[in-house]
């Protein structure tokens, strides 16, 4: 996927032309999140958000599987020996609130390629990158409910949206296995593609929108997520707003002038 690569902990980076690919990598747990995992995460996510040079972001998992969401063997959560265990809202707070904002607040867009499942924390994380592509053999659990959770890393505000309160809740309350098939008939992924095809696909889609005026894409995400708490006609002035921004933009009058004269655009701005 990549002509670079190196190792930042239990993630991997690698970066290839303008494309920043970050891999979990604990394969031996699942890819399940701890807090070195997650430490490394969001350090993954600042780094590419500050690399001019990146213009799209891949997230991937090493192994078989994508994430299977929080390592509950991690001292930060594990049961202690006098009984107690760790507060998990504080590790919440600590470590998931800050990732899952920055991933949604990236100046560039996220493909989440999912190779294997993906469950509680796992699966909301990748449900929150801008394209999902899952492979045939990929899974979603929401795996909180069985042991008396309820969704976190963003899965409350995630599934209603993408779809809808009966199958949300159906989702969350039962906590059922969900092939990647089934969660592209629910809208909840954008793709689903053979498992061999899974890296090419993902590549393919982020290449590809490395190509596009980035900035207008990270706008386009910031936009469909503020219009979920807005009227049609404030969601109108948001609009209008973001085009001002936008209008006024270099890749804009580029696009234009593409257009224009029948010519490949290059887009520059992030």
């Amino acid at each position: 996927m990549s002509n670079v690569s190196t190792a930042v902990s239990s993630v991997l980076i690698a970066h290839s032309e303008a494309v920043r690919t970050i891999t979990l990598n604990r394969p031996d747990t699942l890819n399940s999140f701890n807090g070195e995992m997650l430490t490394a995460l969001l350090e993954a996510f600042e780094q590419a958000a500050a690399d001019a040079s990146v213009r799209a972001v891949v997230v991937t998992g090493a192994g078989r599987a994508f994430c299977a969401g929080q390592d509950l063997a991690d001292p930060l959560v594990a049961p202690r020996s006098d009984g107690s265990h760790g507060d998990l809202g504080r590790m919440i707070e600590h470590f998931y609130t800050p990732l899952v904002l920055r991933m949604r607040s990236m100046p560039v867009p996220v493909v989440m390629a999912v190779n294997g499942v993906a469950a509680g924390a796992g699966a909301n994380f990748a449900l929150g990158g801008d394209i999902v592509v899952a492979a045939e053999s990929a899974s979603f659990i929401q795996a909180f409910a069985k042991i008396g959770l309820v969704p976190d890393t963003g899965g409350t505000w995630l599934l209603p949206r993408l779809a809808g309160r009966a199958r949300a809740l159906g989702l969350a309350l039962l906590g059922d296995k969900l092939p990647a098939r089934e969660a592209l008939e629910m809208g909840l992924i954008w793709k689903c593609v053979a498992d061999a095809d899974l890296e090419r696909e993902a590549t393919s889609i982020a290449q590809r929108l490395a190509t596009m005026p980035v900035r207008a894409l990270a706008t386009i995400r910031r936009a469909f997520d503020e219009a979920q708490h807005l009227s049609l006609g404030d969601a109108l002035v948001r609009e209008a707003s973001h085009q001002h921004a936008l209008g006024g933009s270099k890749d804009f009058l580029e696009g234009v002038d593409a257009f224009r004269n029948k010519r490949a655009p290059r887009f520059t701005e992030r």
